[in-house]
């Protein structure tokens, strides 16, 4: 019988919601053990393993010179290392700050910033070799499901680089942006939360990341053309995916 692969579970910079995305799947997780064993995981496992791992999946962003060592302990340890939600990849909502100085940061927060030993928060790509990106604030417990049913098989996994716009298609939804001037960034964020905002009538915000190969910079003009100042355009492109090479531009870099 082949030896099931071990995989580890990994929090930095970020809120866990990446991880109780996980934990939403009980209704197959005792399957999902019998075909892998996940080995380290602080958030649910009482004892823990240090490795080596074929998958470690990584949540959150880097934000401080340890977070920095331990990513590259992990990198170490890993066969296949996997960027397991927008604040692994770019940093997410907790990356908004690195558009003030860092010491305006922490003064913010900390009436005592002397032992405060913090960097601007990066994506984890910034300081290791990533494998492969799961998209989302959370990612959606099918992505996950994707990603280990094609590493199993040793296939492609089929992850949506499409536009959210091709989901509100298929669920007849009108367009936000020209129906009703509302500005929305369904255009340039990748596919993969079944258009959930858009379907209730909301303007999708991009907690899915950039699609591939976004025309940012048209959608940005798009939104001047219906009224919104140039600060409101900035803060759009940096809410989710502000430090990515898709958004900066439109961010204000």
């Amino acid at each position: 019988m082949n030896k099931k692969p071990t995989v580890g579970i990994f929090k930095f910079t970020g809120c866990a919601g990446c991880q109780l995305e996980l934990l939403h799947l009980e209704d197959v997780f005792l399957d999902l053990l019998k075909i892998i064993d996940i080995t380290y995981w602080v958030m649910v496992k009482r004892e823990n393993i240090e490795g080596p791992w074929d998958i470690s999946f990584i949540e959150g962003g880097i934000s401080t010179p340890q977070e920095i060592e331990e990513i590259k302990q992990i990198r170490k340890k890993s066969k296949i290392m996997v960027a397991f939600g927008d604040c692994a990849i770019a940093g997410c909502i907790p990356s908004i700050r690195n558009w003030i100085p860092q010491m305006e940061s922490e003064n913010k927060v900390y009436t005592d910033t002397s032992v405060i030993h913090s960097t601007k928060v990066m994506g984890i790509g910034e300081y290791v070799k990533v494998d492969a990106v799961l998209k989302g604030c959370p990612p959606h417990r099918d992505t996950f499901l994707e990603f280990i049913k094609a590493s199993l098989l040793q296939i492609r996994p089929r992850l949506r680089q499409h536009p959210v716009c091709v989901e509100c298609k298929y669920r007849d939804n009108e367009c936000l942006i020209t129906s009703k001037k509302i500005p929305c960034m369904g255009p340039v964020t990748s596919a993969g939360c079944g258009a959930l905002c858009p379907s209730l009538g909301r303007e999708c915000e991009g907690c899915f990341g950039p699609m591939s190969n976004p025309n940012a910079a048209a959608l940005a003009d798009i939104f001047k053309e219906i009224g919104l100042h140039q600060e409101d355009i900035e803060r759009k492109f940096r809410k989710y995916a502000g430090m990515t090479i898709e958004f900066r531009k439109e961010a204000g870099q």
